[in-house]
């Protein structure tokens, strides 16, 4: 029957409730066959919601009703239902659809959804202005146990509970679980609802009409109580319990983190066939923090809702009680940080630089404001490949450099990163940003002993006369392929490892500049406001009349594709500087 679902329409041309079931089974195979093939697809979430996906669309009147999905990693069967059941075998390549929802991909993606806690408060911005307009169509948001405990969602109940005369559905997704296991009191109210009957829960004592919990995999029911709320209008509030990974054996009892996004496996057997895992610059991350505070009581590591993502699952396991999972809470994350601060401890607060901009106030007013020796290990930063717009690390830089007191530091390696962690454990005179990529790292590290990098100092790899390029980050590797490779033609080319974009190694850059050289300034950010914008503002400070390029991002927010692919668009990879280099030359 799948083949045959064009769109919505076609599903609730369906009448038999037993054909419906057997839809369910046949989309649950194609999603299991289809995506152990594919390298980078979220699977287990998706199986998850495959008979609530169905329900919603059979029971709503689709795009006329409006669903707002969360986050989107839920997303793929909501997509084969609206027109793009072609699209899943390439989901999340150059070529294909987004993994997660997008405006222009479908009239069907009401809203775009990356990042969590967003669908209650965009479904009722929808809701009142389509009260506004006197319209009578229907909204839903379907939001996860795990982004029901963001402060976003908490906000927009709050506000939801003063509101009337609208169509609102709220729909929980509840698996206990986000990527790994779901945190904090709004999980456990769920679970006691789940699990026992309670005289009143939150949602009520809020005002709003809760319904629930139900079996999220019972499509029968769940169409009943859904095509209520359509009849009946109004708000409600219900609470669907469903199992991640539900039909693929491996998945509901393997380990969550894992089959969030497994990779490519035998469909049979849950083997993995993706290529070894390699130790990524995360893993050096969580491994020195891990063998840092051994000696160092002090120390704490926080983050918000990616135990895993960050590799601080490991850290958590030798050290229980200095290990916070917040949820996703970076808000939250960020001022627990200063508050720890406060007191003499050291924390170091890892989360993705996509997700760090949701903190962005708290970094001003509660760390900087103050000048608290907070340490942000900010991962995932630069180019993050098929995770696409809505997860790209490449603003932190621009974002961060406005903000007084704050050091900022991309080191260029992994041995660099273990040792700018080792110097910020002790006696930092304010808050220190440490941004590292998504990826293996360039060699394997160890653990028994570390150098100290002092704040704000780069180094000078070698000298040259023709042309001075300035790095920030692990593009200098790239670099270094890309000069050695002009050099051939007699050219002499100076590269330099900045390490720090603020403060900048002025000392350096004066020695370097006084040269007269032509300079390039690569790096993996936004070209707006980033390292090589510091650069150009030291250039024109101290009146220095060398000719500068500055290779980054452009203005505009990058797709999802490999992070090859997007290097090479960018002109960021070797072959994309050394074409660049030997132009300016």
């Amino acid at each position: 029957m799948l083949s045959n679902i064009k769109n919505p329409h076609d599903l609730r041309a369906i009448q038999s409730i037993n054909q419906l079931n057997e839809l369910s089974t046949e989309i649950r195979g194609f999603l299991i066959n289809t995506l152990s093939e594919i390298d980078h697809a979220h699977f287990s979430a998706n199986l998850g919601v495959v008979e609530l996906t169905l329900a919603l669309h059979y029971s709503f009147e689709t795009p006329e009703d409006l669903l707002f999905w969360d986050i989107g990693h839920q997303g793929y069967v909501h997509k084969m239902l609206t027109g793009r059941l072609s699209e899943i075998v390439k989901i999340r390549t150059k070529t294909s659809v987004s993994g997660f929802l997008s405006r222009s991909e479908s009239v069907y993606d009401v809203f775009g959804a990356g990042h969590a806690g967003t669908s209650i408060s965009a479904a009722l911005g929808a809701s009142i202005a389509n009260k506004i307009r006197h319209s009578k169509v229907h909204h839903v948001a379907i939001i996860g146990d795990a982004s029901l405990g963001s402060g976003m969602a908490f906000e927009a109940l709050n506000h939801l509970s003063d509101l009337k005369n609208i169509n609102l559905t709220v729909v929980i997704n509840d698996n206990n679980c986000s990527i790994d296991a779901s945190v904090g009191g709004m999980s456990k109210h769920l679970q006691h609802l789940a699990n026992s009957s309670i005289d009143q829960t939150i949602f009520e004592n809020l005002g709003l009409a809760y319904a629930g919990p139900y079996d999220g995999h019972d499509l029968e029911s769940l169409i009943d109580v859904f095509s209520a709320c359509k009849k009946t209008g109004g708000i409600h509030v219900i609470h669907c319990i469903t199992k991640k990974g539900k039909g693929y054996f491996p998945a509901e009892n393997g380990m969550d983190a894992h089959w969030h996004a497994p990779g490519k496996f035998d469909a049979n057997t849950g083997a993995n066939l993706s290529p070894a895992k390699t130790t990524r610059y995360q893993d050096v991350f969580a491994a020195t923090l891990i063998a840092l505070a051994t000696d160092n009581p002090k120390i704490v590591a926080i983050t918000a809702g990616m135990l895993s993502g960050t590799s601080l699952g490991q850290f958590q396991k030798h050290f229980p009680d200095r290990c916070f999972d917040v949820g996703i809470a970076e808000q939250h994350a960020v001022t627990l940080a200063a508050g720890l601060s406060t007191q003499g401890v050291v924390p170091f607060c890892a989360i993705y630089s996509t997700f760090m901009q949701r903190g962005f106030d708290q970094v001003i007013h509660d760390v900087a404001l103050q000048n608290l020796p907070v340490v942000f290990c900010v991962d995932r930063a630069g180019l993050v490949g098929h995770d696409g717009a809505t997860h790209q690390g490449v603003f932190d830089i621009a974002f961060f450099r406005i903000i007084p007191n704050l050091f900022i530091a991309s080191p260029s390696n992994a041995k660099d990163l273990k040792n700018l962690l080792y110097s910020s454990q002790e006696k930092l005179s304010g808050p220190l940003v440490i941004r590292y990529p998504r990826g293996k790292v360039d060699a394997e590290v160890t653990y028994d002993s570390y150098s100290f990098i002092e704040i704000g100092k780069g180094r000078c790899l070698q000298k040259g006369k023709d042309l001075l390029v300035f790095c920030l980050g692990t593009v200098l590797n790239e670099a270094l392929l890309a000069i050695k490779a002009l050099e051939k033609n007699s050219v002499s080319i100076g590269l330099y490892d900045m390490i720090f974009v603020k403060p900048l190694d002025e000392a350096l850059l004066h020695e370097a500049l006084a040269i007269g050289a032509p300079v390039v300034t690569i790096e993996e950010g936004t070209l707006i406001g980033g390292f090589g914008s510091s650069i150009a503002e030291f250039i024109l400070t101290h009146g220095y009349k060398n000719k500068l390029v500055r290779l980054g991002l452009p203005d505009e927010f990058i797709s999802h594709g490999s992070q090859n692919e997007q290097r090479e668009e960018y002109g960021l990879d070797a072959k994309g500087i050394a074409k660049q280099l030997s132009n300016l030359l």
